[in-house]
């Protein structure tokens, strides 16, 4: 255990049961009302893949859906890793600097899709390595809400001024993702030394959370994580993710490029990701849920679920639009109601 988590672990954080390391919150599951005015969160479960070499930008540009050739350095996107059926088998936070690549995905993925995404090198001039644990990026925190932007500003002088800009300096790196709350969202990685410095100020004013508060927030911006339970599930624009910038169609090929470019471009899709919250805290990633007019069959399936500090969960859904019109439960068409809530951008489906 580094002194990053031993720190954290002498302000009450409570731990995953499955993880010692991966830390779900302080004390109190925070809310939508506390994600709104202002919070920071601990992120412990995210890994960090580093690709290197003079070949590492068109490597990852041949594997991924979105432009890595182009990328600068500062700046971030969102990038699917596919099967050549197209479903997705990863998604990431990709950003670059001078000296490599950066995927940043789930831990729990991160080792064999690193290894499968090695395979595939052969006379590229790159490298992939693990920098989950390299100093200046030990530690991860998640910050939101009203209050975020002016506690992190403090910290690290200029904020990035739109969704997906970054800013590196001796602070290490800060990332502003999408929007939540009507809020910006970022994402500051820095070394152990300096998160632990800045936390008793950043927790003055914004409230403490660990993954399950990031996971709430990104769930609320409409962003989705593809983990263990659902990889290889979804075709990219089942879980919105052309709509969030994650695919571009004009790039070369890739695994599955092929399907998803006909997915996009033959006949209407009929499957999208919806927001929902429900009164049952178990909800978890690749349950099933069903519409009561057809109880037969799963309609859908959720795709990321946190607690919402109200004893339920919220969570992004992946389902059938023509079940959107009717009610959808949890497990079976017996279990626990979803209620569905806007999301913050439009689904170009929904509005034909």
């Amino acid at each position: 255990m580094n002194h990053w988590i031993e720190h954290l672990a002498t302000l009450g954080a409570r731990f995953h049961p499955d993880s010692p390391t991966q830390v779900d919150d302080f004390g109190r599951v925070l809310g939508t009302t506390a994600l709104e005015q202002g919070f920071v969160a601990a992120v412990t479960d995210l890994g960090l893949i580093a690709v290197a070499g003079e070949d590492a930008a068109s490597f990852l540009h041949n594997q991924l859906t979105n432009d890595v050739a182009h990328l600068g350095t500062t700046e971030a996107r969102l990038a699917g890793y596919c099967t050549p059926k197209g479903r997705l088998q990863a998604t990431f936070l990709m950003w670059r600097d001078a000296e490599a690549v950066y995927l940043q995905l789930p831990r729990a993925i991160q080792a064999p899709l690193q290894k499968r995404l090695s395979m595939f090198v052969l006379r590229s001039k790159a490298k992939l390595r693990d920098a989950t644990d390299e100093a200046r990026y030990a530690a991860v925190l998640g910050l939101g809400g009203a209050a975020a932007g002016e506690a992190l500003r403090t910290h690290v002088g200029t904020l990035p001024d739109a969704p997906y800009a970054k800013i590196d300096g001796d602070f290490g790196t800060v990332i502003r993702l999408a929007d939540a709350f009507n809020q910006p969202r970022y994402l500051w990685l820095t070394t152990a030394d300096d998160a632990i410095k800045a936390l008793p100020a950043l927790r003055a004013t914004l409230a403490l959370g660990g993954n399950a508060a990031w996971h709430l927030a990104s769930i609320h911006a409409g962003v989705p994580q593809i983990g263990q339970a659902t990889q290889e599930q979804f075709v990219p624009q089942m879980i919105n993710y052309e709509l969030l910038g994650g695919v571009n169609f004009k790039k070369g090929c890739y695994p599955g490029q092929e399907i998803v470019a006909r997915s996009q471009y033959l006949g209407k899709l009929k499957r999208r990701m919806a927001l929902a919250t429900l009164l049952d805290a178990a909800a978890r990633p690749g349950d099933e849920v069903y519409s009561v007019a057809d109880p037969d069959q799963p309609s859908g399936m959720i795709v990321n679920a946190a607690p919402n500090g109200a004893g339920g969960a919220d969570a992004l859904v992946e389902i059938k639009l023509a079940a959107l019109d009717g009610e959808v439960r949890h497990g079976s068409a017996g279990g626990t109601k979803l209620d569905f809530l806007p999301l913050p951008y439009p689904l170009d489906a929904l509005e034909a």
